[in-house]
Parts: structure tokens; C-alpha cells; sequence
């Protein structure tokens, strides 16, 4: 037989585990390497529009349907826009404002009544072949970063009705608690509320 040593991702510094493995086994076994992909995260750019048009209206309904004129409007009034890239491939993007723009979305006027002062993510999406990468955690990672001490709460709103459970798990699991609910688009979604302290 032969004997393998392996350094377990949770053991402490130079701890090995050794392995005996017997010669009958060795042809079934072969040590394979499972690559992570590299998240960049930079801003977004003319360029990106496209790419981000298309994923936004692949998104609906967690996302609403925009035309690139939408896109441009909402774009300028954000307070940050970011695209968030694997292996130098787009991956996804997102933004937020800051109070006082003339935004008729009944989300950002809920939490502008609520708040003196916030950073509202307006929509945030990733590719489907991208999820589960770490590219949404990465982009809340840098808005986190880029606000903390510049104001108290992050906010976003996620669907109860149509249900995105995988959402509502993904904001609990970041520390977002819910502070409302409210149903938009006459009465056709549902959604909570959430905040996240800074």
C-alpha cells in the first residue's frame, strides 16, 4: 500500500492527516484539485449594458423587465454600479442609490420613509451558470466595504409572492433582517423588507 498525507482545510497549522490506502484501491482513486474560480469585482461600465440587459430581463419577475432607456435612467441616478466577473467573464452586476432621487419604485420610497439615510440595491443578478460561485457575495462584500461608516443601514427587498426562497435564505445568511412587508404592483408581489446594519 502507500500512504497519502493530506492538510484538512480546517485542521490547525501543520496538521496532517495520513492515509493508508491499499493497493487494490489505488486504480478507483485519483486526487483531483477543484479549481475556485476568481471573482473580480470592478464598476460598471458603458460596455456592460448589453450583458446587463439581458440578464436583468432573464431575471424577471425576481427582477422587473427593463428596456436599455430604463437601464440608462436608473443607472444615473445610482450612487454606486458594479459588474462582478469570473475568470474575466461577466458574471453579474448590481447597484444602489441613495435618498433623494426621483425613483417612483414603491420599495425605495417605502424605505425612504423610513430612513433618514440608507443605501438601497436596487437589483442585484448573476448568471446562472455563475451562482453558487460566490460572485453575489463578493458583490454585497464590496458594498458592505464601500459604505460601512458612510451610512447605517443597507436595503434591499426580496419576493414572497412569487416566493424566492433561495433569496430570502442567501439575505439571512448575509445578516439582513426583515423590517416590513408591503405588496406592490397592485397587489400582484409581495415583499419583505430587509436591512442590514453597516
Amino acid at each position: 500500500g502507500i500512504v497519502w498525507s493530506v492538510r484538512p482545510g480546517r485542521a490547525a497549522s501543520g496538521v496532517t492527516i495520513s492515509v493508508f490506502v491499499r493497493n487494490s484501491m489505488r486504480a478507483r482513486l485519483r486526487p483531483t484539485v477543484a479549481r475556485v474560480p476568481d471573482v473580480l469585482v470592478r464598476t460598471f461600465e458603458e460596455s456592460d449594458i448589453p450583458a446587463a440587459l439581458a440578464l436583468n430581463n432573464a431575471s424577471v419577475p425576481d427582477l422587473n423587465e427593463l428596456d436599455e432607456t430604463a437601464m440608462r435612467s436608473l443607472l444615473s441616478m445610482a450612487d454606486a454600479a458594479l459588474v462582478a466577473e469570473v475568470d474575466g467573464r461577466f458574471a453579474g452586476f448590481c447597484w444602489v442609490m441613495r435618498p433623494g432621487q426621483s425613483y417612483a419604485s414603491e420599495n425605495y420610497v417605502w424605505f425612504s420613509q423610513q430612513y433618514a439615510d440608507f443605501v438601497y440595491l436596487d437589483r442585484i443578478t448573476v448568471m446562472p451558470d455563475c451562482r453558487r460561485l460566490g460572485v453575489g457575495r463578493a458583490l454585497y462584500a464590496h458594498l458592505t466595504h464601500q459604505y460601512a461608516g458612510v451610512v447605517p443601514v443597507l436595503t434591499c427587498e426580496v419576493n414572497l409572492v412569487p416566493r424566492n426562497d433561495n433569496s430570502l435564505r442567501f439575505h439571512a445568511g448575509l445578516g439582513f433582517v426583515e423590517v416590513g412587508q408591503q405588496h406592490t404592483g397592485g397587489g400582484a408581489k409581495q415583499v419583505s423588507l430587509l436591512a442590514l446594519e453597516l
